[in-house]
């Protein structure tokens, strides 16, 4: 119990302190021997907090920069040098700087005057050898307040927590061709029946979530699309966010019946887990975890014969979270 009230003490002594000189002479008597300031020990500690406050700091500016090269190494190391420094400062404060004397005695009735008079005598006396009490306080504040930044700093990457306007965010809109992987117009001529391709928006950013497409063709009398999404096939073609609702995986997989009418219906799959979507009927969920069907892109034929977009998704692209069937995605 009394190395706990040491350790209090001396909180009380470097965090708070107190106003004005002690109410002892020199030649009164003392709970605490008279100590003699340490000017070394102090600029020592206030040197450690600088430097845990600056690689706190250059925590947090390397973790905002992915252009810095061994990005990891030096966020370990960054995080790793302010933990040390302030560690080093606390120790100096330890044993430089607050009062090591161990009181024991019985414990006395609660809130009894003299030992509350004690306790202020101890605080007072305590902070007799620390000159740079405001200078402390404050390199505590900002090394334990930079550590809480970089503490926190690693929070940024579960993404934004207001400004979500960009999560809706395509690159799709009106008239937009549809080219392959290579930058190839893709034309309605090109896209046959019982198999799959890949399109992404001419002149935009492939790796953007929103970006790329699955097409398949049906025969028209086979699409069973429901009323919001009428006219979004370009006479059988269609096209579906590559990105699966469940888990953000890519649809890569679609499923032809062989031996039809007994095989399955034609459907798109994420080999991940397993979701399977009816080009037929909108992208509707048709086995596994996935929770909504997969956003379909309205698609029309221009007089050259190339696959233009006639508009943006009917629902937010990527995996399902809080909201998403609340807003529309926006170009």
């Amino acid at each position: 119990m009394a190395r706990a009230k040491d350790w209090l003490l001396a909180g009380l002594v470097l965090l708070l302190g107190k106003a004005g000189g002690g109410h002892h002479g020199d030649g009164e008597h003392r709970i605490i021997p008279k100590r003699d300031p340490s000017d070394r020990a102090e600029r020592l500690v206030l040197l450690l907090l600088g430097l845990s406050s600056l690689s706190a700091i250059a925590f947090v500016v390397v973790y905002l920069n992915d252009s810095i090269p061994s990005q990891t190494q030096l966020l370990g190391l960054a995080l790793g040098l302010a933990l040390l420094f302030f560690a080093a400062a606390l120790i100096v404060v330890g044993k430089e700087l607050v009062p090591d004397e161990e009181l024991a005695d019985e414990y006395s009735a609660p809130e009894h005057p003299q030992e509350q008079a004690t306790i202020e005598e101890l605080v007072e006396e305590g902070v007799d050898g620390i000159t740079r009490r405001k200078l402390l306080k404050l390199g505590l504040l900002g090394a334990g307040g930079t550590l809480g930044l970089a503490a926190l700093a690693p929070a940024l990457s579960f993404g934004p927590a207001f400004r979500v306007k960009q999560l809706f965010a395509t690159p799709w809109s009106r008239g937009r061709r549809l080219v392959d992987e290579n930058g190839r117009p893709w034309k309605a001529s090109d896209i046959a029946e019982a198999d799959f391709y890949t399109a992404f928006p001419e002149g935009a950013d492939k790796e953007l979530q929103a970006s790329p497409l699955v097409l398949v063709r049906l025969p028209p009398d086979r699409l069973d699309l429901p009323a919001e999404l009428s006219g979004y096939d370009a006479d059988g073609i269609v096209a579906y966010s590559k990105i699966c609702t469940h888990a953000g995986c890519a649809i890569s997989m679609y499923r032809v019946p062989l031996f039809a009418p007994d095989e399955p219906q034609p459907a798109l799959v994420c080999p991940c887990h397993y979701s399977t979507f009816d080009p037929a009927t909108g992208g509707t969920v048709r086995f596994g975890p996935a929770g909504r069907p997969l956003p379909m892109l309205p698609l029309q034929v221009d007089a050259k014969g190339y696959l233009r977009a006639k508009g943006n998704f009917d629902e937010a692209v990527g995996p399902s979270w809080w909201g998403v069937r609340n807003r529309k995605p926006t170009s």
